[in-house]
This record gives C-alpha cells, sequence and structure tokens, in this order.
C-alpha cells in the first residue's frame, strides 16, 4: 500500500514539512534538506557569514563574486525590485528600523524613516554578468532575498524530486506551498487549497480552492504586526513611504506554476490591493483571493468552496 512519508526540520526562520508520497525510502527527503541546509547557508542574513552578508559587508566599498545560482536569484530579484510594484529587496534597512515581528519593534521617527529611504533604492546596485558580480554602490545598504528566496528554494526541491521520481509530493517552507504531481487524495488528481482565515489562528480556512500542481502563496499582514497607542502596523513596508503599507486587504493568496513566480505576484496583487486587470491572462498566472480586513472576499479564476 502506497503511503506519505514526511519528513519536519527547522530552516529558513520556519517550520517546513516535506512530504513524498509513494517513495520506499527517504533518500528525496534528505536530498531536499540537504538542498535547503545548503541554499541557506548561501542565501541567509541571520548569519554573519553567507554570500549575501558579504555583499551586504562591502557594500559602498568593493563587488563580491557569487555563485552562479545566487547571482542568478539576485538578478531576479533585482529587477523585480526595479518595477516599484512593492517587492523590493533592497528594504533591508527599514525593516531593522521597524523590526516589527522581531525583539525591539518600535515606531521609528519620521526623520529615521526618511534617512534609511535613501539606502533602499534597487537602482543602487551594479551587476557585473560576466563575474557574476554584485556591488551596493552605498555604504549602509543591505540585499535581503527573504521575499523571495522561498519560493526559489521550493522550485529547486520540485526539480530535484524530478529527478528521483517523486510521483506526487508536497513542499511546505512556512505556509510557502508547493504541491508536486498529481494529488492522491482526489481521483480528478487535484489539490484542495486552504484559504487562511486571518482572524484565527493558522489552518483555519475560510474556505478552500481546487486547484492542479501549483504553487500557492499568500502575502498577508495578520500574523506579524506591532501596537502602539492604540494603533496597528503590520510588517509590509511601503518602499515609497517606509511606512506600513495603507490597505484594506488582510491577505492575499496567489496560485502559480512556479514557487518563485508566486512570491513576486502574491507581491504584486497585495500591493495593488485589488485584482489587476489582464492579470490572468498569463498562463502561469493560475488564479488568487483576495481577502480584505471586513471580512469580504474576491476572487480572480480561483473560487472557493
Amino acid at each position: 500500500m502506497l503511503t506519505w512519508q514526511i519528513k519536519r526540520l527547522r530552516a529558513l526562520g520556519t517550520n517546513i514539512v516535506l512530504s513524498v508520497f509513494g517513495e520506499q525510502d527517504n533518500a528525496a527527503l534528505i536530498a531536499a534538506e540537504f538542498l535547503i541546509r545548503q541554499q541557506e547557508a548561501r542565501l541567509t542574513v541571520n548569519q554573519p557569514h553567507s554570500e549575501i552578508m558579504t555583499i551586504n559587508q562591502l557594500a559602498g566599498h568593493d563587488k563580491i563574486e557569487v555563485s552562479s545560482g545566487t547571482y542568478a536569484l539576485i538578478k531576479k530579484a533585482v529587477l523585480a525590485s526595479q518595477q516599484h510594484f512593492g517587492f523590493n529587496a533592497l528594504i533591508g534597512p527599514l525593516v531593522k528600523l521597524w523590526k516589527i515581528g522581531f525583539n525591539g519593534a518600535n515606531v521609528p521617527t519620521d526623520y529615521d524613516i526618511k534617512s534609511r529611504l535613501s539606502l533602499c533604492n534597487p537602482d543602487n546596485i551594479i551587476m557585473d554578468d560576466a563575474l557574476h558580480a554584485v556591488k551596493l554602490v552605498n555604504a549602509g545598504m543591505e540585499l535581503d532575498l527573504g521575499g523571495i528566496a522561498k519560493g526559489f528554494i521550493a522550485d529547486q526541491i520540485k526539480s530535484l524530486w524530478s529527478a528521483y521520481g517523486v510521483m506526487a509530493g508536497i513542499i511546505d517552507l512556512g505556509g510557502n506551498l508547493l504541491f508536486v504531481g498529481e494529488s492522491p487524495r482526489r481521483a480528478d488528481g487535484q489539490w484542495t487549497v486552504g484559504i487562511q482565515n486571518p482572524d484565527k489562528a493558522r489552518n483555519i480556512n475560510i474556505g478552500t480552492v481546487i486547484k492542479p500542481a501549483c504553487a500557492a502563496v499568500t502575502s498577508g499582514i495578520y500574523e506579524r504586526f506591532l501596537i502602539r497607542n492604540g494603533k496597528k502596523y503590520h510588517h509590509l513596508l511601503d518602499p515609497q513611504t517606509g511606512y506600513p503599507l495603507q490597505t484594506q486587504l488582510a491577505g492575499v493568496t496567489v496560485f502559480t506554476r512556479d514557487s518563485l513566480q508566486g512570491e513576486l505576484e502574491a507581491k504584486r496583487l497585495f500591493f495593488a490591493g485589488q485584482p489587476i486587470p489582464g492579470w490572468e491572462k498569463d498562463t502561469n498566472n493560475l488564479g488568487a483571493v483576495f481577502v480584505y480586513q471586513n471580512g469580504n472576499t474576491k476572487t480572480v479564476t480561483a473560487p472557493i468552496y
């Protein structure tokens, strides 16, 4: 009888659950954990030594050559940041100023916020394609791929599992989901995906969406926030103002073919605050569910059951 094998671990600053169906050993799970640890060591900004930290430490002084995979990810992050739709891989100085979701969270002064904004300009980064080298132009700038790294790693695990012949699986990187193959739980092979209720504990849903194998990525303001003097400040900062984005949304979940794309599209739609005309015409975008703070929902080719 075919069964699920599950591996749980703590990495990337979150709880990870890897599940494969129909495997006779845990080789694919062990290989996935090794990949996660390897990429975390390269991409983290929470340890003193990594490829990204070396770039940050040399900001304003010199460029640093990085591995080809890291360079490709940085380039994607920078190009997306330069579109100014909300995602910004250079927003680290502002995140560290607010510290929302971490010890020492506070409401900074307007002066401090404005002084940090100048360090978050995604145009002030030099990319050398020939050498795979990166330089942050100004001292104090920080590159942080935390908003895109999980999607990048999830897609890598999917490719790895394909090499192992995994027929079905679920990659759960702290709520960032990527479904692999056909679901063994439904006759039609589709997957049932829960949509988080922002007013309830994690895994309590407002409904479900039925989708073929895809990524499901959520951007929301209901898990990390700060309350000061009766006012609530969430962690999704607007790169244009330096303050938490003013929005009526509680969260948006997107369904895309690839997880990295899901990371970007979730932020694009969250910062838009509403469906973007023509967004669903991209065949890589498989739907979205908007959940508003007043409890209302709005869907794009993703009916809730």
